[in-house]
């Protein structure tokens, strides 16, 4: 099960004609925020492949194509803030956005604002549970865990539900973006109880089956 997962940055590497002979194999593709609509479309229809997909604090809606169109979401995906889907046998939920730096903006939460989103998504993968004998496979969000390759500036500190929410539902990956790497040696891949949590910015191609070796472990 190979997954291309993408974040707040357009790459031309993979916004290219030949991106699917460059990338074969790809089963589904994941957007973790930050990212035009006009990419990820061009994703779907490039690689043939479903996307989901949760929005980060500097999206906008709607958005526009070069060729006039309007977008309000992703032709071919399925926004999962605060959902749970199952896409290639996979369970997959979402959520979107940063901790809130300024008031009034949408896709930023407050710690007890994303303690509400939590709490709204739980039901959901308890349905998991109980039809599909396992809460969750992945969780896709915008911000890391609050301590786990975040930052100490306001806009960039993870959320501390998520370690919660980890510990609770115990998924084999999470995937984040908004956290920008500029160093080689910036940890990307950790560990948290029985979670491997991948930044994947700016796009970071992983196999289900044999996830990356975590550089650091928590909890």
């Amino acid at each position: 099960m190979k997954i291309l997962a993408v974040s707040d940055r357009v790459m031309e590497q993979i916004y290219c004609a030949d991106v699917r002979k460059k990338y074969p194999g790809i089963d589904l593709i994941v957007g973790c925020g930050d990212l035009p609509f006009y990419y990820l479309d061009f994703l779907v229809s490039a690689l043939d492949r479903r996307l989901v997909y949760v929005r980060g604090n500097h999206d906008k809606g709607p958005q526009y194509t070069v060729e006039g169109r309007i977008l309000e979401q992703v032709h071919g995906g399925d926004d999962i803030h605060g959902r749970s889907v199952k896409r290639e046998g996979l369970l997959l939920a979402g959520l979107e956005g940063s901790m809130r730096y300024r008031p009034g903006r949408p896709y930023m939460y407050t710690e007890a604002e994303m303690r509400y989103q939590v709490a709204q998504l739980l039901p959901l993968l308890l349905k998991n549970k109980i039809r599909h004998g396992r809460f969750l496979d992945i969780l896709v969000t915008h911000s890391p865990p609050f301590g786990i390759h975040d930052k100490p500036d306001i806009p960039h500190t993870g959320f501390k539900i998520m370690r919660n929410l980890l510990q609770w539902v115990k998924p084999r990956l999470m995937l984040h973006g908004h956290i920008h790497i500029y160093r080689q040696d910036t940890v990307t891949v950790s560990k948290y109880e029985e979670t491997t949590i991948v930044n994947v910015y700016p796009y970071r191609v992983i196999d289900f089956n044999n996830l990356p070796k975590p550089a650091e472990k928590h909890g």
